[in-house]
């Protein structure tokens, strides 16, 4: 439902601003915002609350939310815009040029959802290897009436090489439950090699900078953790699944445009992989036309690395507090600052 809060405060003080929440916060933190600003909740998702949306659009002074395109179009509406807040780590739905052209600042939530994704994507990598959520089905269908055969077997998990697309913070929370939990050796690709002396110390002697087609040929795991720019969009294509290890096993918990489908598909079908599981997809939710949604050595997960109850209102608390820190001249806890 949308709606425009009264102000906790009766004076009409010039400092409170005029703030759109596009998307739902959780009460504490919508809270925040009511008590030093004027707010507007409308989600335009929903076609009975996109003319508020819009309406508001047009007076705001700052806007928190996410998983809504905030394009050219959306920011030719808002004249008055200061700040946008995502509650999200990537930041693939704003139009940056226009932002920056603007001088509009753009926040974003790192750090406090990494332990939870590199969790997701870990149990993602378990479950396809062990083939869990077939077996599991093979169970609740009432089709589990002998023990299984060898068509049935997984694979290993420890000991076995995992292969990193990148190795940002929740690359490298990945790697260390690989490496330290499950005695994996580690290889990484990034565009540089990361100072494990000062960012990740236990991870050193552990986790190894790599050339990529070394990375691709030895990995039993390849696992992309890429953010989505010009430069990864599609880089994950037929040419790099060609040159992965036979019998390998790729996940993505990164974005899914990185990714070819396409070319997965055909890797899966009649090249070396054994298997994918997939948290992120180019479009999403992912169409029900998709033959990755029933493929069957493909293990779908409906976007949920970061779904936690805790990990959102973290999120969600760190954007209000961006939030509130640049409109009122501060610097805000996370800005995002492109690479």
């Amino acid at each position: 439902m949308s709606l425009t809060l009264p102000s906790t405060d009766s004076s009409t003080s010039p400092a409170r601003k005029q703030v759109l929440v596009f998307r739902e916060l959780p009460p504490d933190q919508l809270a925040r915002l009511t008590a030093v600003h004027d707010v507007t909740v409308a989600d335009p998702r929903k076609p009975d609350e996109r003319a508020r949306f819009d309406a508001a659009l047009a007076l705001a002074h700052g806007l928190i939310g996410s998983s809504f395109p905030i394009d050219a179009a959306v920011l030719s509406r808002a004249p008055r815009l200061q700040v946008v807040s995502s509650i999200s780590v990537g930041v693939d739905n704003y139009a940056l040029d226009v932002l920056q052209a603007r001088g509009i600042m753009l926040c974003h939530t790192p750090g406090v959802l990494d332990e939870t994704v590199a969790d997701s994507v870990f149990a993602l990598l378990m479950a396809t290897s062990r083939r869990l959520v077939e077996l599991s089905q093979l169970v609740r269908e009432g089709r589990w009436t002998k023990n299984i055969g060898e068509d049935l077997f997984g694979s290993d998990v420890h000991g076995k090489t995992l292969g990193l697309l990148g190795f940002g913070r929740i690359g490298q929370a990945v790697a260390r439950r690989a490496a330290l939990g499950f005695g994996m050796p580690v290889m990484y690709h990034a565009r540089r090699p990361v100072d494990l002396a000062t960012q990740a110390p236990e991870l050193q002697g552990k986790a190894v900078h790599t050339p990529l087609p070394a990375l691709l040929a030895q990995s039993d795991f390849v696992v992309a953790m890429l953010p989505l720019s010009d430069s990864t969009r599609g880089m994950v294509n037929a040419e790099l699944f060609a040159a992965m290890k036979p019998g390998a096993i790729f996940i993505n918990g990164g974005r899914g445009a990185t990714v070819v489908e396409q070319d997965l598909l055909h890797a899966l079908d009649y090249g070396p992989l054994r298997a994918a599981g997939l948290d992120v997809f180019a479009t999403e939710p992912l169409p029900l036309a998709s033959p990755l949604r029933t493929h069957p050595r493909v293990t779908p997960l409906p976007h949920i690395g970061s779904a936690t109850h805790d990990t959102r209102h973290a999120m969600a608390a760190l954007a209000t507090t961006n939030l509130l820190q640049a409109l009122a001249g501060e610097q805000p806890a996370a800005v995002y600052l492109p690479a």
